[in-house]
């Protein structure tokens, strides 16, 4: 299908001639790669997302919501998208004009008194980052990084990251919210419904609109379009920029005492989860994240230095875990998380420091020795604080996903980990997946209220541009699904994400596949009233698949 020239007209009057395309060779340019994925495809290689009619690229609310308006009236789906980070940010249907929300990038506001900043879809987590800290306050950034859209993870995804320790996860900070509903009409969230210029409250008074408007994992811009969010911020007891120094990708930042990275281990799980528990009830830490273990166990020294040395490269990764006495310092770090403490004062950092000590010698967990050299170290601290290196989640093959993704309580999580390393660890064996070593477990620790929960995603490297690896890598999803259905941990989570896994039969779809985890799952009347909601606010399904529902 294609816009008739009259159509076009309609859409162009709107955004103006420089902000609309219908031409082929750009449209190509918004669509993603399914191959990169494993999740979201079936047994295909090489495929990818709908190609769309025409991408617009509005510039104001008033521009979205004549789209919406226009696009009801014709019977189009339209998809918006801020930064594109995953396939969930592409239309899922040919019929579908794509929203290229990157016009809308303003920082409306920093309010330093109350703690608020307010942004347009296209400000990204450095961005407002960078101002922020400008004022002694910080945002939180979510775990797809520092290139990302702030408004997208606190208003349509879920938003979690290293920060969640102290800022708890993205959809938390979610304030006041300007949403075009999937008609055209224009909802203004919490106190913006009786002033437009009071953002402070995202709640009332009234009754909440939070869920309605996000839904259980949040909309993935398919029920209406936020055009502007407001977000709460964090202190930042940091210099007003943060120093960086070094060369890619060996970036690092150097900032006062009051600041610290380290990598803490422990001798075995029940360690490293009772440590969680002691973190939360004791209130320390600025960020916490089992981050560098996405690069695998058995190789995640040597990627580290390779990591932090500007005149390394991935071929030296061979040659580095052959060395002498490799082994011993990467099982230093076997179970293990990466911790920032940054007191208010140095008073508040010296108890914060002495309280991880006593925790340390509590639970038998150390400091890793390995990290804390002052250049790994500071490359940890800039990491965690910043997320700006996420292209490393394609570095082994140019694919990825996150598999055994288990949201919920971190003792379930830990529990578990040695049994799910081992069994992809059995896959990898087969050579269609890269052999990290089985636990390549990376995720918060922490979660909603700055405790209580993880969310893990055990990355699964492919070669993407191989079929018999992304064949291989569809198989170890479906096998993994399989395993923790027969193991019935469906009941303790929520299910999708649970499993992170896909269980396709045939040429299943995703909404296919999103049923099948659905209906199974003990959330499953949460979707059934969300499909409701859906149906009551979108009556001529504008959206697409993505938005989870079960009738």
């Amino acid at each position: 299908m294609s816009l008739t020239d009259k159509q076009y007209q309609e859409y162009e009057a709107i955004v103006g001639k420089r902000n609309i395309s219908s031409d082929t060779g750009i449209l190509d340019g918004y669509r993603y790669n399914l191959s990169h994925t494993a999740i979201h495809l079936g047994p295909h290689f090489d495929v990818l997302t709908p190609r769309g009619i025409a991408v617009l690229l509005p510039g104001s609310t008033g521009e979205v919501q004549a789209i919406v308006k226009l696009c009801n009236k014709y019977g189009i789906k339209y998809k918006p998208s801020s930064t594109f980070w995953s396939a969930q940010g592409y239309p899922c249907d040919d019929n579908t004009i794509i929203l290229d929300m990157r016009r809308m990038d303003k920082i409306l506001d920093i309010d330093s008194k109350n703690m608020v900043a307010v942004v347009e879809p296209g400000v990204i987590g450095a961005t407002l980052q960078a101002e922020t800290i400008k004022v002694g306050l910080n945002c939180h950034i979510q775990g797809s990084g520092c290139s990302c859209s702030i408004l997208a993870g606190a208003a349509a995804w879920l938003g979690s990251g290293p920060g969640n320790l102290y800022a708890g996860w993205q959809y938390e900070n979610l304030l006041g919210a300007e949403w075009v509903l999937p008609t055209g009409e224009i909802v203004r969230t919490g106190s913006l419904g009786y002033d437009e210029n009071s953002w402070y409250c995202g709640e009332g008074p009234g009754p909440s609109m939070r869920g309605v408007m996000r839904g259980m994992f949040g909309t993935k811009g398919s029920m209406g379009v936020f055009t502007k969010c407001a977000v709460k911020l964090h202190a930042w007891p940091g210099p007003p920029q943060l120093p960086v120094f070094g060369r890619a990708p060996a970036y690092t930042t150097k900032l006062p005492d009051n600041f610290r990275a380290f990598t803490l281990a422990f001798p075995d799980w029940k360690a490293w989860a009772d440590t969680a528990h002691l973190l939360w009830e004791n209130g320390i830490g600025y960020s916490a994240h089992r981050q560098f273990n996405f690069l695998g166990r058995d190789l995640k020294w040597g990627m580290i230095q390779i990591l932090t040395d500007p005149e390394k490269t991935i071929s030296d990764l061979e040659e580095l875990i052959n060395e002498p006495g490799y082994k011993e310092i990467n099982d230093s770090m076997k179970i293990d998380f990466q911790i920032i403490l940054a007191g208010m004062t140095q008073r508040d950092f010296d108890w914060q420091k002495e309280t991880l000590d006593e925790i340390l010698a509590m639970t038998g967990g150390y400091i890793v020795e390995c990290m804390e050299t002052e250049h790994i170290r500071n490359y940890t601290l800039l990491y965690l604080l910043r997320l700006g290196h996420k292209a490393l989640n394609l570095v082994y093959g140019g694919g990825y996903d996150g598999n055994f993704g288990m949201i919920n309580s971190i003792d379930f999580g830990s529990q578990r980990a040695e049994e799910v390393g081992d069994f992809k660890r059995e896959w990898e064996q087969k050579g269609q997946i890269v052999a990290g070593g089985g636990d390549c477990m990376m995720g918060p620790i922490g979660g909603q209220g700055g405790g209580g929960t993880g969310l893990w995603e055990n990355f699964t490297c492919f070669d993407s541009a191989d079929k018999e690896s992304t064949d291989g890598a569809l198989a170890f999803f479906d096998a993994s699904f399989e395993y923790t259905k027969s193991k019935g941990w469906s009941g303790c989570g929520f299910e999708k994400l649970n499993s992170m896994a896909r269980g396709y039969d045939g040429y299943a779809t995703p909404k296919e596949i999103r049923d099948k985890g659905h209906a199974g799952s003990p959330f499953a009347p949460a979707f059934r009233y969300q499909a409701k909601v859906y149906r009551a606010l979108n009556p001529n399904d504008m959206g697409d698949t993505y938005y989870e529902i079960l009738e």
